[in-house]
């Protein structure tokens, strides 16, 4: 009896180490499976082993995750060739947003071609990002206009879209919006929403958009190009949010922050150490929030110990990211869509 619950802590211990070591990385391969002409900023891991994109010059399509087969299509607004910049599901369709004036929105549609469900016209206007709660909530988010965010909610699937008053919002700083980088300066999870923006504050919402409070990070965001590039969160308690400047790329100081009770506050990590300005940063599954990867065009960055310490795993630029499982993810930048292997 001693010698099998001898074995059995060995066991045991030897389970838990396998289970440490399995994300803490030391090396990733960067198979590029699409190169094109093209700025992808937005992708989607979808149901069905498809992953969809949208890009720049009207460019979006679908990647086969277990072919690589990729196929491309343009959507054109008249003679404009929009900028897509944002991307999002629920389960009956795909969803892209166009950067810049005027703002377009599209949707999946019943005759096989993409459908204009949202259309804003303004010189101010420049949205960012969109995410789903759930098959009929969604949520996109831009730039300040008139004083405050602007925030655009469906609440019937994606086929209407309606903007939010300045009154039902909280008055935006001078020049506030957020960066059109990686589509992840939003993140929902439950009822739960929470906006970054570039003056270091997060939005925060429990109860999917109709109410709204704003905290304030410890990112440095003094400079127009400076703030918080994007969020996320592996529950709804832990979260990190990631920036810096893009101008600066090396500056390490007050660019990464960590959150425990929900987005409440915010404490910095690493920092004045690696990584530098990274404008996507994703919690690696089933690793109890201990797993982080940070990218950008400054490399691929990943930290074991939620945040405190990270190691570069490779200088290959990109601008986004999404994981498949908790060791392949899919990664996008200029000219090319590639798939990451962490070991």
């Amino acid at each position: 009896m001693r010698n099998y619950l001898v074995i059995l802590i060995l066991f045991i211990l030897s389970s838990c180490s396998e289970k440490e070591e399995t994300s803490k990385f030391t090396t990733v391969e960067v198979e590029t499976i699409y190169t094109d002409s093209l700025s992808f900023r937005a992708i989607q891991i979808m149901d069905g082993g498809n992953m969809a994109f949208a890009a720049n010059k009207g460019a979006f399509g679908l990647v086969d995750l277990k072919t690589n087969k990729v196929r491309v299509n343009t959507q054109k607004y008249d003679s404009i060739l929009p900028e897509f910049r944002a991307v999002a599901q629920n389960a009956a369709d795909f969803f892209m947003l166009s950067v810049g004036n005027p703002a377009l929105l599209y949707k999946t549609g019943d005759s096989g071609d993409m459908e204009l469900v949202y259309k804003e016209e303004d010189d101010n206007v420049f949205y960012d990002a969109m995410a789903f709660w759930n098959n009929q909530e969604g949520i996109a988010i831009g730039d300040s206009m008139n004083g405050c965010l602007s925030v655009i909610i469906s609440r019937d699937g994606g086929n209407t879209w309606n903007k939010l008053p300045c009154s039902s919002l909280p008055k935006s700083e001078s020049g506030e919006g957020a960066f059109a980088a990686s589509n992840t300066n939003i993140k929902v999870l439950g009822n739960k929403a929470w906006i970054v923006t570039t003056n270091g504050n997060v939005y925060y919402s429990e109860d999917k958009g109709f109410t709204w409070t704003v905290i304030k990070t410890p990112i440095e965001s003094s400079e127009p190009t400076q703030g918080i590039y994007s969020i996320d969160f592996y529950d709804e308690n832990l979260g990190v949010v990631f920036g810096g400047d893009y101008t600066k790329p090396e500056i390490d100081d007050a660019n990464k922050a960590i959150t425990t009770d929900g987005g409440k506050t915010w404490k910095l990590i690493a920092n004045g150490k690696l990584p530098d300005f990274r404008s996507c940063v994703q919690f690696v599954p089933n690793s109890e929030g201990k797993s982080l990867i940070a990218i950008g065009f400054n490399g691929i960055a990943h930290s074991h110990d939620a945040g405190e310490t990270w190691k570069q795993l490779s200088d290959e630029s990109f601008y986004t990211l999404r994981f498949l499982n908790d060791s392949i993810a899919y990664a996008a930048g200029k000219n090319r869509i590639a798939k990451l292997i962490f070991h």
